[in-house]
């Protein structure tokens, strides 16, 4: 029991993979995550205007949905980083990665949505959208790339721990 609570095999070595669930760069990876999603959601809610476009609101709905995810995940990986007893089991590994999956590739499309809108704005007409209004979109969208890119990795790294277990 308590060499299943260490993460110890059966030599008493840790077997950690790195950026997998409950280990130091998963902690950093869902800290990056959840900086990233709550950035890419105060840029756009600092307009009140967002809500007029379809690809925005998906943004804030998404970001609003992996804030949550990522601090909860966040939390989980503080601990058994600091504590050091998380036992790992499949089913628990199995809901961290269909998340993880399941919320990257919303990211994915409100990102690309987001982008594909604000670069549209642009485009049309300056009356649209302001530089300044159009800017903040874009680094929004921007900041919901790397949120996207961090949690595909993290999804990434637990589909290689699963079959380990």
């Amino acid at each position: 029991m308590l060499r299943a609570c260490l993460g110890l095999n059966y030599y008493g070595r840790m077997e950690e993979l790195p950026g997998a669930f409950g280990s130091s760069a998963s902690l950093a990876l869902r800290l990056g995550q959840t900086v990233f999603s709550t950035a890419s959601l105060l840029f756009m809610c600092l307009d009140v205007d967002f809500y007029g476009y379809t690809a925005f609101c998906y943004l804030v709905t998404v970001m609003g949905l992996v804030i949550p995810w990522s601090i909860t995940l966040l939390v989980v990986d503080a601990y058994s980083v600091f504590i050091k007893c998380l036992p790992l089991q499949r089913r628990l590994i199995m809901i961290v990665f269909l998340g993880d999956m399941i919320l990257s590739y919303l990211s994915l499309a409100a990102a690309c949505s987001t982008a594909s809108v604000t670069d549209l704005l642009l485009d049309a007409d300056r009356s649209y959208c302001l530089p300044k209004l159009c800017g903040r979109y874009q680094l929004s969208a921007a900041m919901a790339f790397l949120s996207w890119f961090l949690s595909s990795a993290s999804c990434l790294f637990n589909f290689w721990l699963f079959p380990s277990l």
